[in-house]
């Protein structure tokens, strides 16, 4: 990290800012409504789903198309500052006479990066499913692993890697002045770089929603909301040591008393929706 750019990349909000306050309007006003559709997509298939932690992912295919929806509708947002700086220098480049590459191609790149990170977490639910350990149902040792991940996920906020990964997500000039990459390929690259960063920055924020309800809108928003706050809102650097002291709270309480958790639906405490039924069905 040494880089002469670096020390002015840590230091330039304001900078940053400035220049996607010239941002294209019409690249805003699709990310906009894309995060609008992909949200109102995302409840209403998920609406009753939530049988809370450990819920069924249903069938790979089913689960997929769920996965893509819920990143697109969580991650649009906090991944607007580089959407957009990336469409304002892809016009510049078109204004100045060289290839033109939509916007949309970068962010392709970018949900890929999370759709990785899904597949990987439904491998890991079907090889602890097939292994059908009974110690990790929820009336034996449930709670504990689910409050164990909230507070790992708490720990990692304190870690070299968040930190790196972190700034990289905050400060998306150094794609500029550092990594562009040519024509669509290149987009498609950047959104998979960008999104690793992204990966990296935010996978312990996705454990504590799979350790909660992967399929709660709830735990959603919340989650989406922490990751916003984190990473676009001018001091949301300054959040992560106060999330990692409030996930470790929060993993402790999980597992000492999970009924007195708000929001928090217990396995077996009431009806809940059999999933792979559901994506049988092509629901």
């Amino acid at each position: 990290m040494n880089q002469p750019w670096s020390r002015t990349l840590s230091d330039s909000d304001s900078r940053r800012w400035s220049l996607l306050g010239r941002r294209p309007v019409g690249a805003a006003a699709l990310l906009g409504a894309a995060t609008l559709a992909t949200w109102v997509v995302t409840v209403d298939r998920m609406r009753g789903m939530d049988a809370g932690p450990g819920t069924d992912l249903g069938a790979l295919g089913w689960f997929l198309g769920v996965w893509v929806t819920m990143m697109a509708a969580m991650m649009l947002p906090s991944v607007a500052p580089m959407a957009l700086l990336f469409a304002r220098v892809s016009g510049e480049r078109r204004r100045r006479g060289t290839s033109f590459v939509p916007t949309w191609v970068f962010l392709c790149g970018y949900l890929a990066a999370w759709t990785g990170y899904g597949l990987v977490a439904y491998g890991l639910f079907r090889l602890v499913s097939a292994a059908n350990l009974h110690a990790l149902d929820w009336q034996a040792h449930g709670p504990l692993i689910a409050g164990g991940a909230i507070a790992a996920a708490g720990i990692y906020q304190l870690t070299p890697l968040k930190r790196v990964c972190l700034r990289h997500c905050r400060s998306p000039l150094h794609f500029v002045l550092g990594g562009w990459r040519e024509g669509r390929r290149g987009a498609l690259r950047m959104g998979l770089e960008h999104g690793g960063y992204c990966v990296g920055c935010c996978w312990g924020l996705m454990l504590i929603l799979f350790a909660l309800g992967v399929m709660s809108i709830v735990w959603m928003l919340l989650v989406a909301g922490l990751i916003f706050a984190e990473k676009v809102l001018p001091f949301g650097h300054r959040l992560t040591p106060f999330f990692a002291l409030a996930f470790v709270a929060a993993g402790i309480w999980v597992a000492a008393a999970p009924g007195s958790v708000p929001g928090l639906k217990q396995p077996g405490s009431g009806p809940s929706m059999q999933m792979t039924s559901v994506a049988g069905n092509g629901a």
